[in-house]
């Protein structure tokens, strides 16, 4: 099992009701979320920016790389 950070574009086209859902669902597709934060909105394209915490097993981390919408991101170096 693997700990990866990710960041993921959300469309905002969901109720604020159906928000959490719809993110864990796109997260769900790259692991297990341990946990997730919206980090930045954009109004104009309405779109949000998630970073998010996945655990993934050896054989899922292969199968899900080509993931387009999400993308692993390094750690800002201090």
């Amino acid at each position: 099992m693997t700990t990866h950070f990710i960041t993921a574009e959300i469309d905002l086209t969901a109720s604020p009701q159906d928000l959490p859902k719809q993110i864990e669902a796109e997260l769900e597709k790259r692991g297990e979320p341990l946990r997730w934060a919206v980090t930045e909105v954009d109004e104009t394209t309405g779109k949000a920016k998630v970073e998010a915490v996945v655990t993934q097993s050896t054989q899922s981390t292969q199968s899900t790389q080509s993931t387009p919408t999400m993308q692993p991101t390094q750690p800002a170096q201090a």
